[in-house]
């Protein structure tokens, strides 16, 4: 059996070879369509490949956020919870401890109020936090207060420039100022450094706050893992261990990472991918067409052939499987040309995109167009390949032989 596929593909290549023109001229069909076809997964691929990077380069792929669910739901209405758990500073170093993972962790409440200094009243961000303030957050003139100084609730606060541009005062001059939030006076003990945010932002203790004002605002939590191969691991530490603390079940709190992000984007490409690729597949039907077309007549042509072999001992599978083999012969001929028009396309293309959008975009050739590829060229082959290969098979010898 594998001899005779053998001779048969032997035969198709010499088939093809004998009318090389012809050939190409019945395949046009496959090469465009199958040119089109690896431009559009070659370019998908390149812009997904992009969007990942451009990801990775603005949010953090080793992040977590741990926040509580503040609202249930009942019949498809969100209704807000009279109560929430709350990860208290005295909680959140109890987690930390709990996790066998290195990390960074930032604690914050989240509120806006009224900030009065100098008897002036200034509308800003207010943030309780750690020392660690948040992520990217540093102190670039004056003093951050330390984990001691959040252990023994000093009323200390960290202003950025936006609030500072609010009080007409230098920096040097506003160091060791008291203003007052939430009826507290605090002092100003230092500055962000390097901060583009346009609102006025404070940052002070989170332990200044009370259970009450931590049940208004209750409290997230933000991880960041060393390595991005941990953070599944301390998503499942966190999962557990909140709700073993709180007893409350699984829904009590949200844990998300940035990974849904990666995964949005994948599927936003695989579906774009599919669209593009059966829109892009009717050329590919219609080269297939094109390829029935021609073995239909070469079935015409050849008949005399055919009653010929038949008559030498060739049964039916044997002229089945010659057409078929000629047929896969030569959509995988269109197809090889069709990769090669394919890859010449994007190499075009690729700068036209660099010089209109100025970003580093570039195609991406995966193995996964290789292989949808080789499955196109088999799939159009046999499918397309089966009737003119079933119509010579049924052929009668005498009849064939006789046919001018």
């Amino acid at each position: 059996m594998i001899r005779k596929i053998i001779n048969a593909f032997g035969l198709a290549f010499g088939n093809i070879r004998a009318n090389l023109f012809h050939t190409v001229l019945s395949v046009l069909g496959i090469i465009i369509g199958v040119g089109a076809l690896v431009s559009i997964l070659s370019l998908i691929d390149g812009m997904e490949e992009l969007a990942r990077n451009q990801i990775s380069q603005t949010t953090s792929l080793n992040g977590i956020m741990v926040q509580p669910e503040t609202y249930r739901n009942v019949n498809g209405v969100r209704i807000k919870k009279d109560s929430v758990p709350v990860i208290s500073y005295p909680i959140f170093n109890e987690v930390n401890a709990a996790l066998t993972r290195p990390v960074v962790a930032h604690l914050r409440s989240a509120t806006a109020g009224e900030v009065t200094f100098a008897e002036k009243v200034i509308g800003a961000n207010l943030l309780a936090v750690t020392s660690t303030l948040e992520p990217g957050v540093k102190v670039g003139m004056g003093n951050a207060f330390t984990e001691q100084d959040v252990v023994n609730q000093q009323p200390l606060v960290i202003v950025n420039a936006a609030f500072l541009k609010q009080t007409n005062l230098q920096p040097a001059d506003a160091v060791g100022q008291s203003l007052k939030v939430h009826s507290r006076w605090l002092k100003i003990s230092g500055f962000v450094a390097g901060e583009a945010v346009k609102v006025p932002t404070l940052y002070f203790p989170i332990t200044l706050l009370t259970e009450p004002e931590l049940q208004v605002a209750p409290p997230d939590v933000i991880y960041q893992a060393s390595i991005t191969e941990d953070v599944p691991l301390i998503k499942a530490t966190l999962t557990d261990w909140l709700a073993a603390r709180f007893n409350t079940g699984a829904h009590s709190f949200k844990i998300s990472t940035n990974e849904f992000r990666v995964e949005q984007v994948t599927k936003g490409f695989l579906l774009f991918r599919i669209i593009m690729g059966l829109i892009v597949g009717i050329s590919v039907v219609v080269g297939g067409i094109g390829i029935m077309n021609v073995l239909l007549i070469s079935v015409n042509e050849r008949t005399a052939e055919i009653g010929v072999r038949k008559a030498v001992g060739a049964n039916r599978r044997d002229i089945t499987l010659l057409f078929l083999a000629e047929s896969v012969t030569v959509s995988a001929f269109g197809s090889l040309v069709g990769l090669l028009f394919g890859i010449g396309t994007t190499m075009i293309i690729i700068p036209i995109v660099r010089a209109l959008t100025e970003m580093p975009f570039q195609a991406a050739y995966t193995l996964n167009t290789i292989l949808v590829i080789t499955i196109v060229s088999l799939v159009v082959g046999v499918v397309f390949g089966t009737y003119p290969a079933l119509r010579a098979a049924r052929l009668n010898p005498v009849d064939a032989i006789r046919h001018e």
